[in-house]
Formats: structure tokens, C-alpha cells, sequence
């Protein structure tokens, strides 16, 4: 399997931090998303023309959420809880992700680099927040459910992003931003985005 990725795709972190979760062997393929001509060859290896994408033997695979599906049925199910309940939850928590948290995204890209901590929030990135703190308190701790699995694959790269701009949660949902911190798979993983800046 070939996963292409970009530098500084947040969705690109999160499959391949699926995949490790899932214990699968994937060649990475990593496109420069600064160099001008970028598109065109995203364009070579997905016809969506985005990131990430997996090659699998004859067929390609685009979108996060889907490549993650994939590596879940590799892996005999393993990036979900064994409840049927709790993956309904787990898979309503990924999609809320997916397809939220417009005004965070806006407003705190993601960034390697030193950023400039956020003081002040609109009321909607202020509704954001909230929604998100109501998210992290449901952890069961130090996941957020009883072992690692795709929910914290996918929130360890938004707490990543919080901590960047001086957004520290409370309480229960501070916990579990802390334990996504401190965890090794996030760590791993960010520091093989500063290795794809580098390539």
C-alpha cells in the first residue's frame, strides 16, 4: 500500500496515524503543498486532486474517512470500540470532525511552526469551543474509549492545534487534551511532519 500525503495536512496526519494504530505497512509518498505546481501532481496519483490518498495493488482510495474504513477492515476492526454503540458514537464523532469546526480551522490553521497564541473568540469560534469541550469531557480516559482507536487519531491533531494557539481545555476535557499530547502515536506522528517538510 502507498499512502500519498502533504506537508502540513492535518488529514494526512490522521491516516497515517490510523494506520499505525491498525499496524499496517504503508510506503508514504509525500507532496510538497508549497510548491506551486502541487496540484498537478496530487493530480497523478488521485483523481480528486487532494490529499491523502492510498494506493491499493489495482484501486485508489481518496478521502480520510474512507482510507480509515479501510484500514479498519484490515485490521479486523480494530480501530473502533467492540460496542456497536460506541462505534455508532465514535463514527459520529469522526464525521462531526470531518465536516466541522469551520471558524477553528479559519482561525487557527495548522501550523509546525511558533504561532501567535489566540486571545480573543468570536461567538462562533467561542460555540466551537464549547461544542469541542463537550467532546473531550466524554473521554473515558486516557482515550476516549477504552483503548486508542480512530476518535483519538483523528481529535489528537486538533489538540495539537489548541495547544498551538495558547487554548488549554478544563477539566475532564482538558485531561484528555493533555493525555492526546502526551501520547506517542501523536508524537510520532508530528514529528514525521517536520521530516515531510524536510524531504
Amino acid at each position: 500500500m502507498k499512502l500519498t500525503v502533504g506537508t502540513d495536512s492535518t488529514w494526512s496526519l490522521r491516516v497515517w496515524m490510523c494506520s499505525q494504530l491498525a499496524h499496517l505497512d504503508v510506503e508514504v509518498n509525500v507532496i510538497d503543498l508549497t510548491n506551486a505546481d502541487y496540484k498537478s501532481e496530487i493530480f497523478k496519483h488521485c483523481v480528486t486532486g487532494l490529499v491523502p490518498c492510498l494506493h491499493v495493488d489495482t484501486f485508489v482510495i481518496h478521502d480520510s474517512l474512507a482510507i480509515a474504513e479501510y484500514f479498519n477492515e484490515c485490521s479486523d476492526g480494530i480501530l473502533y470500540p467492540s460496542s456497536s454503540a460506541q462505534r455508532a458514537l465514535a463514527r459520529s464523532l469522526c464525521a462531526e470532525l470531518h465536516s466541522g469546526f469551520i471558524n477553528l480551522r479559519s482561525q487557527c490553521p495548522f501550523s509546525l511552526e511558533q504561532v501567535t497564541p489566540l486571545l480573543t473568540f468570536n461567538s462562533d469560534l467561542d460555540n466551537e469551543l464549547t461544542r469541542l469541550e463537550q467532546i473531550f469531557g466524554s473521554a473515558h480516559l486516557p482515550f476516549m474509549f477504552n483503548s486508542a482507536g480512530i476518535v483519538d487519531a483523528f481529535y489528537s491533531i486538533l489538540a495539537f492545534r489548541l495547544k498551538a494557539y495558547g487554548i488549554n481545555l478544563k477539566g475532564k476535557a482538558g485531561a484528555y487534551q493533555e493525555s492526546l499530547l502526551n501520547w506517542s502515536n501523536l508524537k510520532h506522528a508530528i514529528k514525521l511532519a517536520h521530516s515531510w517538510k524536510n524531504e
